[in-house]
C-alpha cells in the first residue's frame, strides 16, 4: 500500500500552552530542538537544561520521523520536561485487512510483553471507526531495566480514505494515566487529515 502524500494533519491539542509540535519538516532538527529549550524553559534555566530538554525532543523527534509520523506533538506544560509524546501515522495494511475486526484480532494476537489487560474497546470518531487499545508495556522488553510506558492507541479507518492510521499517546508518568486516557481519546477525536 502506497502512504499518501497528506498535505496536512491537523489535531486540537486541548490546552494549547502545554504542548509543543514538533517539526517533522525541519532540515535543522538540531537548530530547531535548541530554539524550541530557549523558548520553552525559562530565561534563567541552567545551560545543562536546555541542554537535556533539546535531547529529549530532539530524541522524540526522531523517532516520529523514523515512524513516518504525519503529525506529532509532546506533552511539556511551560518550564516543564516532557510529559507524553502523540503521534498520527498511516499504517501500511493490506486492503484486505482494513477492519475493525482484524485490528481486535492482530492486538489480541500481540505477544506483549504487557502489564495487566490490554484495553480492547470499538469506538466511533468522526474520521472513522476505530479500535481503541489502552496497555502497558516495558519501554525496553529485552532488557532487565527501562521504564514502563502506558499508552492509549487508536486504530482508524477513515471514511474518507481507503487506509488506517494509528493515533498513539504514550507517557511514563505516574499519576497522569486516568487524565491521560481522557487527552488521548479527545486527541483521536480531533484528527482530521486534509
Amino acid at each position: 500500500m502506497v502512504t499518501n502524500d497528506w498535505r496536512e494533519c491537523r489535531v486540537m491539542l486541548p490546552a494549547p500552552q502545554n504542548w509543543l509540535v514538533l517539526d517533522l519538516r525541519s532540515e535543522d532538527p538540531e537548530t530547531w530542538a535548541r530554539e524550541v529549550a530557549e523558548v520553552h524553559l525559562a530565561e534563567d534555566a541552567l545551560a545543562e537544561l536546555r541542554d537535556a530538554f533539546a535531547t529529549d525532543v530532539l530524541w522524540y523527534w526522531g523517532v516520529a520521523v523514523r515512524q513516518r509520523a504525519l503529525c506529532a506533538a509532546v506533552l511539556a506544560p511551560p518550564a516543564s520536561a516532557v510529559i507524553a509524546s502523540y503521534t498520527v501515522r498511516e499504517l501500511r495494511i493490506p486492503p484486505e485487512s482494513l477492519s475493525v475486526a482484524a485490528f481486535r484480532a492482530e492486538a489480541a494476537r500481540a505477544k506483549g510483553p504487557y502489564f495487566g489487560r490490554q484495553g480492547l474497546t470499538q469506538v466511533e470518531l468522526p474520521l472513522g471507526p476505530a479500535l481503541r487499545v489502552h496497555r502497558l508495556e516495558p519501554s525496553a522488553p529485552d532488557s532487565d531495566s527501562g521504564t514502563i510506558v502506558e499508552g492509549v492507541i487508536h486504530y482508524v479507518l477513515p471514511h474518507a480514505h481507503p487506509t488506517a492510521l494509528e493515533c498513539r499517546l504514550l507517557w511514563s508518568t505516574l499519576g497522569f494515566g486516568e487524565e491521560l486516557e481522557r487527552i488521548a481519546d479527545e486527541l483521536a477525536d480531533s484528527v482530521r487529515l486534509g
